[in-house]
C-alpha cells in the first residue's frame, strides 16, 4: 500500500491555507505540521486546519523526522531559500510558483535537489487540473489537428497598495512572476518552454514593476503565442488553443473547471469537472504519487521545462530593463 505523506507547510498566507484545505481531498496526503516566524500565527494555522505540530520557525518545521514533504507558500523572494532548508534537511519540496524570482536561483535549486537526489516540483497546480489533461489528451489525440497558435491571459485589479506584495519590488512584484506565469507556463505545455523568438512590452508603474504585460512568443513553422497579464487591470483569464482542424476554448484556464473542443466549427465536446476540491489536491496526490513511486521528479512538469520557463521570463524581464533591487 502507498504511504500517507505526511506534509509540512512553509508559511501561513492565503496560499498556505488554500492548498492545506484542499488536503482533506488528497488521498496519499495529509498536513501534519506548519512552520511559521511567528509562533501564535502556526499555532492559529494548525487550530484551524487539525495540524499536530506547530512551529515558530521554518528550521525547526523541516528538522520535523516526522515530515515527508514540504510545501512553500512564501513570497518569491523567500523561495529560494526556503527549498534551500528543506531540502538540506533531505526533505521532498513543492515550492509555489514562480519557482523562484530568476532562473540563476532555480538552477543552484535543482542541482542540489539532483546531487542529493531530492523530490523538487514546481506548483503548477493547473497542470493537474482534470480538465487541462483532458486538453492535453484532445492536442495529442489530434482533434484539432496542427497546434499553430496558444492565447492566454490573466489578470486582475489589486487595490493601490505600494508596500503591498504585488507592486512592491523588494517583494518581487509585478504582474510577470505573479501572474504571468499562468500563461508563460500554459503556452510551455503546448509549445515548449523555448521559442525561437520573443517580442514583449511592458507597462511599468511608478513603484518599478510591471504592472501590464503582452507577450508574443514565435516557436517557428507557424507556431504563436499572443499572453497577456497584469495586477492592475482586470482581464478575460480564458486560453484557446487553435489547430489546423479547429480549436479548443478553457475559461478561467488557471483554476479551470470545464473546456470546449470545436472540430471543423462544430462543438465536438464540453469537459465539465465537478470536483469537490479547489484544484491543489491534484497538485498534492501527484507529489504522494512520485514519491511513493521513488520518483524524483514529475513528467507533467519537469524540472528542466520549470527552468526553461524562468529563463525565458528572465529574457522578457530583461527587454523590459526590470530587475529587482535584491538580484
Amino acid at each position: 500500500m502507498s504511504k500517507k505523506i505526511k506534509w509540512g507547510i512553509v508559511g501561513t498566507g492565503w496560499i498556505s491555507d488554500q492548498f492545506v484545505a484542499d488536503l482533506q481531498h488528497v488521498t496519499n496526503g495529509e498536513g501534519y505540521a506548519v512552520g511559521s516566524r511567528n509562533v501564535e500565527s502556526a499555532t492559529e494555522f494548525a487550530a484551524k486546519h487539525q495540524m499536530a505540530q506547530a512551529y515558530g520557525s521554518y528550521e525547526e518545521l523541516v528538522q520535523d523526522s516526522e515530515v515527508d514533504a514540504i510545501y512553500i507558500g512564501t513570497p518569491h523572494p523567500f523561495h529560494k531559500e526556503n527549498v534551500l532548508a528543506a531540502l538540506r534537511a533531505g526533505k521532498a519540496v513543492l515550492c509555489e510558483k514562480p519557482f523562484t524570482v530568476n532562473s540563476k536561483e532555480l538552477e543552484e535549486l535543482i542541482s542540489y535537489a539532483r546531487d542529493h537526489k531530492l523530490f523538487l516540483m514546481e506548483a503548477m497546480w493547473t497542470r493537474f487540473l482534470p480538465s487541462i489533461r483532458q486538453v492535453q489528451e484532445w492536442i495529442h489525440a489530434g482533434r484539432i489537428g496542427e497546434v499553430k497558435l496558444v492565447k492566454a491571459e490573466f489578470g486582475f485589479r489589486v487595490d493601490w497598495n505600494p508596500e503591498g506584495r504585488l507592486l512592491n519590488p523588494e517583494l518581487g512584484g509585478g504582474a510577470l512572476l505573479d501572474a504571468g506565469i499562468y500563461p508563460v507556463s500554459f503556452a510551455s505545455m503546448v509549445f515548449g518552454p523555448e521559442p525561437e523568438r520573443v517580442w514583449s512590452t511592458a507597462h511599468i508603474g511608478e513603484t518599478g514593476v510591471d504592472e501590464t504585460f503582452s507577450i508574443m512568443l514565435d516557436y517557428g513553422k507557424g507556431r504563436t503565442a499572443m499572453l497577456n497579464g497584469a495586477v492592475r487591470l482586470g482581464l478575460t483569464n480564458e486560453a484557446y488553443i487553435h489547430g489546423t482542424k479547429g480549436y479548443i476554448h478553457i475559461p478561467s484556464f488557471l483554476n479551470s473547471t470545464s473546456a470546449t473542443l470545436v472540430v471543423d466549427g462544430e462543438e465536438a465536446q464540453n469537459f465539465q469537472d465537478d470536483r469537490p476540491s479547489t484544484g491543489y489536491a491534484f497538485e498534492a496526490e501527484e507529489v504522494g504519487r512520485c514519491l511513493n513511486e521513488g520518483l524524483l521528479e514529475s513528467s507533467t512538469i519537469s524540472l528542466d521545462e520549470s527552468l526553461g520557463i524562468m529563463k525565458l521570463m528572465d529574457q522578457i524581464r530583461s527587454q523590459w530593463g526590470l530587475r529587482y533591487p535584491f538580484e
